[in-house]
């Protein structure tokens, strides 16, 4: 079977182990069942923003042409660092995406993945958040109203604890063994009085297996398309957005937008 178009980054579904699915235009291909195959991947040498259609040479933020990189609103600085956010300031880049996006509950959360990191994310998107992360456990700790709060939250807990996760660690397999209810009894003891209301007692831990036949190994080979044009190897696993192969690992939502052909041998 072979397919070609503008690559989406993957999509997924919650299940024991979690479902994917590779997105090239209007294409939606499950993935396990391709676990242990060969596949060919070509760059086509084009790339269109994911926004705007626009042809360009270079993608930003996993997919934009870079005036949609300036302007659209998910590509603001606050959402890599939500304690910034100035909706409230009336400078949004667009009020509506804010009203949808920032000003609605929001999880200060743990997930293991490498290590026991914090982060954040909104009430309704917490399990592709955590899958996206290849989380394979993780427990919300409190539920703020609004993003700017939950984010002021995650920046007093990152003394704490990591708030980024190391990706290669967890695409070896490398896990920390800390017990993820121990450490959120210790990092609530952290968290100022001003915040208690809205911390969570009872929530329950979620854990996630994702498709592997094998880790990457030792020394971790990272794949881009813009260094390469063809990728063709024995698809080994699939974590948070990674495709594991013998031959290395490829990012797909780094590659949003590019274009591709694709062959299941």
């Amino acid at each position: 079977m072979k397919i070609f178009g503008q690559l989406q980054e993957l999509s997924h579904q919650y299940d024991d182990p979690i479902q994917y699915f590779l997105q090239v235009d209007q294409e939606r291909i499950n993935l396990n069942q391709f676990l242990g195959t060969n596949i060919k991947l070509k760059f086509l040498d084009k790339i269109n923003c994911i926004y705007c259609g626009r042809k360009i040479k270079k993608s930003y933020n996993n997919g934009f042409c870079y005036p949609c990189f300036k302007k659209l609103p998910q590509n603001d600085l606050c959402i890599v660092k939500p304690n910034l956010c100035h909706f409230e300031g009336g400078t949004c880049r667009d009020n509506s995406y804010g009203d949808r996006q920032c000003m609605v509950p929001h999880y200060v959360y743990l997930a293991l993945s490498s290590d026991v990191k914090v982060g954040l994310t909104r009430k309704t998107n917490s399990i592709k958040r955590w899958i996206d992360q290849g989380a394979i456990q993780s427990v919300p700790i409190a539920e703020l109203p609004t993003r700017k709060e939950a984010g002021e939250l995650e920046f007093l807990l990152s003394k704490y604890l990591p708030d980024k996760t190391n990706w290669r660690k967890m695409l070896k397999g490398e896990i920390s063994n800390k017990d993820i209810l121990s450490v959120k009894e210790e990092i609530t003891s952290y968290i100022p009085e001003k915040y208690s209301p809205y911390i969570l007692q009872k929530e329950e831990i979620r854990e996630f297996k994702y498709p592997i036949l094998e880790f990457a190994p030792e020394k971790i080979v990272s794949i881009t398309f813009d260094k390469q044009s063809e990728l063709a190897g024995r698809l080994l696993g699939i974590k948070g957005q990674y495709l594991l192969f013998d031959v290395g690992v490829l990012n797909i939502k780094k590659h949003a937008g590019y274009n591709i052909e694709v062959e299941f041998i």
